[in-house]
């Protein structure tokens, strides 16, 4: 075996990215502390080509934070198109009406587990994740179309919120990649 290099991989430059088809999945990231978080979050939504970020409440931007966010999301906050509120119901609640299938990635009763979500091609979608300690609002997750819960078998209960991103998109990915 012998590994890639750069040029092998084929990758898109950010203009390129910016004109490309994207996946019909937005992310939502209500009050994320971590930079880190959010610069994660940013590199893997340009890995997978979804449409945009929408920060949300005490989540940095990385207008504010370039620094930081660029360390983890290395120069995907460039590619990805990304806005700021500083409400998260108000976003959701916009975005229902728009006809997105809006999704809490929480611990709720009755929520659909990762392993069974079955995604409609036909429809847009956004995830909302949140706080890394206390999870999405409940206000938010009230609005929200439904919930989607990844199962976990260890004496944890919760992901890292990048990591939760990470899975929750790859899935998502994984049935929406024909759109490309």
């Amino acid at each position: 075996m012998r590994k890639l290099n750069v040029t092998e991989l084929g990758r898109i430059d950010v203009d390129q990215f910016r004109n490309s088809k994207k996946l019909p999945l937005t992310i939502i990231l209500d009050d994320v502390r971590s930079l880190y978080n959010v610069g994660s979050v940013f590199r893997t939504s340009d890995a997978f080509r979804i449409e945009k970020i929408i920060l949300c409440g005490i989540t940095a931007t990385p207008d504010n934070c370039l620094v930081e966010i660029h360390k983890t999301a290395l120069g995907a906050e460039e590619s990805v198109e990304w806005s700021y509120s500083d409400d998260c119901v108000s976003v959701v609640k916009k975005l229902n009406d728009k006809g997105y299938v809006t999704v809490a990635v929480e611990q709720v009763e009755g929520s659909i587990k990762l392993d069974n979500l079955v995604v409609d091609k036909l429809k847009r979608y956004a995830l909302v994740l949140g706080n890394e300690v206390k999870g999405i609002n409940q206000d938010v997750v009230d609005i929200c179309s439904c919930s989607l819960e990844i199962p976990q078998y260890g004496t944890k209960h919760s992901l890292n919120v990048s990591v939760s991103a990470g899975l929750v998109i790859w899935e998502f990915a994984r049935q929406l990649k024909d759109l490309l």
